[in-house]
């Protein structure tokens, strides 16, 4: 019997982007929708039916299209291989996509032995997408400019704290993990802070537009597809004590230049 080679990885990013398309096509007709239905998770997060609709059209995707790989999603859980795992966040950015905030997005990300190796992050209501496999550069595309070739994007050449721009993105979050006092900290070395909220923080960073962006309470369909595009724009991926990998429970991106000057600025003791 002969057995089924694997797809490439253009082969994945070019089906990674095929579920974006789908993922917007869904989410964009529930948006600031009248009767949208939303529930409470007992995590006491919002829930929508248009996430949920989202996740299973990408799952009923996969099911046909590489019915031997494994997904982690945000809605429904783990199923499958973890060896090739597709990581998942059907819309990042409930909270402001029921109240008519157009900063969310839809995350896809494919995971080989626990490592991100492509990501795309698809947010219609802004009309932007940005996507990474590694080896492959970061890439970005404007619906606005619906004839333009997509763009190659890379991140800051900031070198000093003092000319970085930095999105916390949650001050109730960096309270809660007990690190308050060090991103307080941290804000007076900067030049500039600000807090755009979910996947956009990291988009900026990746585009070059901001240096840093940090915060708590995440889990892996959060940050997984974020983390190939930020590396592959040039920046650094990491927990914010430094782990690799989107496994960890917290984020920091970069510009690469200042990773190691943040991690030591929020490790520092603070009076």
């Amino acid at each position: 019997m002969t057995e089924t080679p694997l797809p490439t990885l253009a082969d994945d990013l070019t089906l990674a982007l095929e579920l974006a398309d789908a993922a917007d096509a869904i989410s964009m007709a529930r948006f600031e929708s009248l009767d949208l239905i939303v529930t409470t998770k007992p995590d006491r997060t919002p829930v929508t039916d248009a996430d949920q609709a989202v996740e299973r059209a990408i799952r009923d995707l996969l099911a046909e299209r590489r019915p031997a790989d494994g997904i982690l999603g945000e809605e429904f859980g783990t199923a499958g291989s973890t060896s090739r795992q597709w990581i998942i966040d059907p819309i990042d950015g409930t909270a402001g996509f029921l109240r008519g905030i157009p900063i969310w997005g839809t995350l896809i990300a494919l995971a080989v032995d626990g490592v991100p190796v492509l990501g795309v992050v698809s947010s219609p209501a802004l009309g932007k997408r940005w996507w990474a496999a590694l080896g492959g550069g970061a890439w970005s595309s404007d619906a606005r400019l619906p004839d333009a070739p997509p763009t190659r994007i890379s991140v800051s050449g900031v070198e000093t704290l003092a000319d970085a721009s930095l999105s916390y993105n949650s001050i109730q979050q960096w309270d809660a993990a007990g690190r308050l006092d060090s991103v307080v900290s941290l804000s007076r070395q900067v030049w500039r802070t600000r807090a755009y909220g979910d996947m956009w923080s990291y988009m900026l960073l990746a585009e070059g537009h901001l240096d840093i962006a940090g915060e708590f309470d995440l889990q892996p369909y959060d940050m997984a597809a974020l983390v190939p595009i930020v590396q592959e724009a040039g920046g650094r991926f990491t927990s914010v004590d430094g782990q690799d990998g989107p496994w960890h429970g917290s984020a920091l991106a970069t510009n690469g230049r200042l990773h190691e000057l943040t991690l030591a600025a929020l490790a520092a003791p603070t009076a």
